[in-house]
């Protein structure tokens, strides 16, 4: 039997009881007053689905009230249709995809994984590493920046006009946590690390010149020389960046096969997209439904309006 054969995946009713058990998995909590005892059904033929009133308050509501759902039209067993195909695409799904699949506008397509990739968004900054653990450091370049216009330099070519992205990968807890940043001098990079890294972790970077005071911070600094074509340092086996390597290759098949362009305005999201997936990989012990279900979990606490979301769109 398909994965997409649950109930919830058709039946409205069936798709709601999910989604109440996912967002108040201790019981129905009301959002307006944080009650939780004096909550009751709300019944009659004109009553929405799911709808609850907390008699504390006096005010209804429902388990997409305080989440990225809120407000939205769409079905609520659509909405986990599209979070399954989200989770469970390895380089993603195309909103143009979501789409023709599910019947939508394609403006409710792309809100819809907007949305999701919103609740995919991890909170939280503990450092990475710690105790001796290794956390790899790179950056990587996509896209094109309208607002830079290097001289001299053809289009396609060096990564003056390119969006930069910085990634951090805790190579012992299997994580990784990515962001957009304006430049790649050790002004703006050496801050970052500092502020993602523990101190006692041990650090792997290439030999680029922005992460040359990295030692001064961290137990060690481990440096694979790729301007000299090495990839694993030759005096220890554990100094290298594969890791981190093999994540940007999956993000770049993503971002140019999948989604072909994107603005510097919704890059973060889609980094989120991607970090989420790889913190929660079958490796990891968490498989598709998993997945999905830990992307529902993140609609709490989360709103997106399409207003805050607007601008150059992707596919």
């Amino acid at each position: 039997m398909s994965t997409l054969s649950a109930t919830y995946f058709h039946d409205e009713l069936a798709a709601i009881a999910k989604l109440e058990s996912l967002v108040w998995p201790n019981g129905p909590v009301c959002p307006h007053c944080g009650g939780t005892d004096r909550i009751t059904v709300v019944g009659g033929k004109t009553a929405r689905p799911g709808l609850k009133r907390c008699l504390q308050c006096k005010k209804q509501f429902t388990a997409k009230v305080g989440t990225v759902l809120e407000s939205a039209h769409v079905p609520v067993h659509k909405w986990l249709q599209v979070a399954y195909l989200l989770a469970s695409s390895k380089k993603g799904i195309s909103s143009h995809q979501i789409h023709r699949i599910l019947g939508v506008q394609y403006n409710t397509a792309w809100f819809m994984t907007h949305r999701l990739r919103e609740a995919m968004r991890d909170g939280s900054f503990a450092p990475f590493g710690g105790g001796g653990g290794v956390v790899e450091v790179d950056e990587t370049f996509i896209g094109h920046d309208k607002t830079v216009k290097p001289r001299g330099v053809k289009k396609g070519r060096g990564y003056a006009h390119k969006h930069k992205v910085l990634s951090l990968i805790d190579r012992d807890a299997g994580r990784a946590r990515s962001m957009v940043v304006d430049d790649l001098k050790a002004a703006t990079i050496i801050p970052i690390v500092r502020e993602n890294i523990d101190r006692e972790s041990r650090v792997m970077t290439d030999d680029a010149g922005q992460y040359i005071s990295v030692q001064k911070h961290f137990t060690e600094h481990g440096v694979v020389n790729h301007s000299r074509g090495e990839y694993v340092n030759p005096a220890d086996k554990t100094i290298h960046t594969n890791t981190i390597e093999g994540f940007f290759s999956i993000f770049k098949r993503g971002m140019k096969g999948i989604y072909q362009h994107c603005s510097e305005h919704h890059l973060h999201r889609y980094l989120a997209e991607f970090d989420f997936r790889y913190n929660h990989r079958i490796a990891l012990g968490v498989n598709d439904l998993g997945r999905t279900d830990q992307t529902i979990r993140g609609i709490v606490g989360k709103r997106l309006t399409y207003r805050d979301s607007s601008g150059a769109s992707t596919a």
